[in-house]
């Protein structure tokens, strides 16, 4: 049916009057939903009183007015009672009534599904540290936090050289700079796993690196498999994501390696990715290149893709070797996550990459395309740091790595040496990165209840805090950093030692029972 609807327009207010079944309605159209028209407006520019006559024939709205001289025309397309007109080329959309009637601002399940673990369990502790005792955390993995391991002059040099330069001011590509990319690449590449600048992609740290390579490998409903104990960033990205997770066991009767058979059993059509960290946070392990071929011969067996956990890739100690997963993989694809944050000592700058590796095609381009959509929903890596990557990784000498390692390995030794011979504890020595994990024997300290509460006690009573492996849930361990100056590892072992001491009760011969 036609219909014809004045509408006066006075200033910036639009009004319109019209007659439907007899009865007269003023500011809104009203009739049968093909050809109900909101036509209150919004004008922002200022106008003379007009006449604007609407014609509504089924489901398309014509206008035409005068404005300034010029004549407008106006169409509208029925949808939902909301229709446009066009005025000075600009589209000004009709107020949609709100359904609301109060006020309901909720969390969005992302935000409610994530969980921290390290934090889950750290807050919840009654961390009060003994006044008459200088505190020692045992616990950030941040090594720049005791001034004792700074970075070499020749890096930053070349962070001053690209601020000086004043050309890396703006915004970088998504995924990087070409050249930069370039530079990863070179640094990288192998013969066994060659790489080129677009197999690299630069984001803001290792952490934006991981969140990129789950959510291009996952869907929600989807597990990834990730090793217990383990980072727990894993877990938590995952969950965020409607991720399900399934932790496979590592041995510390075998230096942590993988249990293989219990890593192939959780497999399943829905397994989506297999996380491999080495070497590892927060054990220190470092894989031989046999067990990673294993682990290889299981994610080709079952056609899972490997995302590798990189980061410590070449902090290793003298007499370990430490292989990239992709120079030992014939066929399984790899996204490997690295960056600057633990090898140069500098976890502040944010800078980090994911190497892929697909030497036989099996990502494709979707992959590849899939990172490049991920990476644009933020801009992630610092365009400054970019701009002094060529020379980062270029011009830091060896003797800088050397002594870091040198250092790292000291501590490892001091800790594992003191902690071997204290009742009760059960360290396991690492071969690189910068963490040491020491087993308790719970059964001999019957005055605590687990990890948790054996740490906050030590904390409480020694003034040392080490992070409970509840935390990367395993249980009845902990962990400690090895970054700390020497002189302070020395006296944290020693307080741990009393602590100990004071607390050990020894089994009874006669029986299960703890002779109190």
């Amino acid at each position: 049916m036609d219909n014809k609807v004045l509408v006066q327009m006075n200033g910036n207010r639009v009004t319109a009057k019209t007659t439907v079944n007899g009865k007269t309605l003023v500011g809104r159209s009203t009739g049968m939903a093909s050809t109900t028209l909101c036509v209150e407006y919004s004008i922002s520019s200022r106008m003379d009183n007009k006449s604007y006559l609407v014609q509504m024939n089924g489901n398309r709205v014509h206008g035409k007015t005068t404005v300034n001289g010029k004549t407008l025309s106006g169409k509208g397309v029925h949808g939902n009672g909301i229709h446009h007109v066009s005025v000075n080329g600009s589209l000004y959309p009709a107020k949609a009534k709100s359904r609301r009637q109060r006020w309901e601002v909720k969390p969005s399940e992302m935000s409610n599904n994530t969980l921290n673990p390290i934090r889950a369990i750290v807050d919840g502790m009654k961390l009060t540290p003994n006044p008459d005792k200088p505190m020692i955390a045992l616990s950030i993995g941040d090594p720049t936090v005791f001034g004792n391991l700074p970075t070499d002059d020749a890096v930053l040099q070349a962070m001053k050289d690209a601020i000086d330069s004043q050309k890396y001011n703006g915004y970088a590509p998504s995924v990087g700079y070409l050249k930069s990319r370039q530079v990863v690449a070179n640094f990288y590449s192998c013969p066994e796993a060659p790489l080129e600048a677009e197999d690299v992609i630069l984001t803001s740290g290792c952490s934006q690196a991981i969140d990129l390579a789950i959510s291009v490998l996952c869907n929600p409903g989807d597990n990834i498999l990730v090793p217990c104990p383990g980072f727990s960033l894993y877990k938590t990205l995952a969950v965020s994501m409607g991720i399900k997770v399934k932790l496979y066991n590592l041995l510390p009767e075998k230096s942590w390696e993988v249990d293989l058979q219990h890593m192939e059993s959780l497999i399943d059509e829905r397994t989506s990715c297999l996380i491999v960290t080495n070497p590892s946070n927060p054990c220190g392990s470092v894989f031989s290149k046999e067990h990673l071929q294993k682990i290889l011969k299981v994610a080709s067996k079952h056609c899972v893709p490997i995302l590798a956990d990189e980061i410590y890739s070449d902090m290793v100690f003298p007499g370990c070797s430490c292989p990239s997963m992709a120079s030992l993989s014939s066929d399984v694809p790899i996204l490997s996550c690295g960056g600057l944050a633990k090898r140069w000592l500098v976890p502040g700058w944010r800078m980090g990459w994911i190497l892929i590796h697909d030497r036989s095609d099996i990502f494709g381009s979707d992959i590849r395309q899939g990172l490049v959509k991920l990476s644009q929903r933020i801009l992630g890596a610092c365009s400054i740091v970019q701009g002094a990557l060529e020379s980062i990784l270029n011009n830091t000498p060896q003797c800088f790595y050397n002594k870091t390692i040198s250092f790292l390995k000291s501590n490892s030794e001091i800790c594992f040496n003191e902690l071997s011979t204290v009742p009760g504890l059960n360290p396991v020595m690492p071969s690189g990165a910068m963490y040491i994990m020491v087993g308790i024997d719970m059964d001999h300290f019957p005055d605590f209840k687990n990890d948790v509460d054996f740490t906050e006690r030590l904390m409480t009573e020694q003034s040392v805090f080490c992070l409970p492996a509840s935390a990367f849930e395993y249980p009845n361990f902990f962990r400690i950093v090895v970054t700390v100056p020497e002189e302070m590892m020395v006296e944290a072992c020693g307080r741990i030692r009393e602590f100990c001491q004071c607390h050990y009760r020894p089994r009874s011969r006669d029986s299960n029972d703890l002779d109190q």
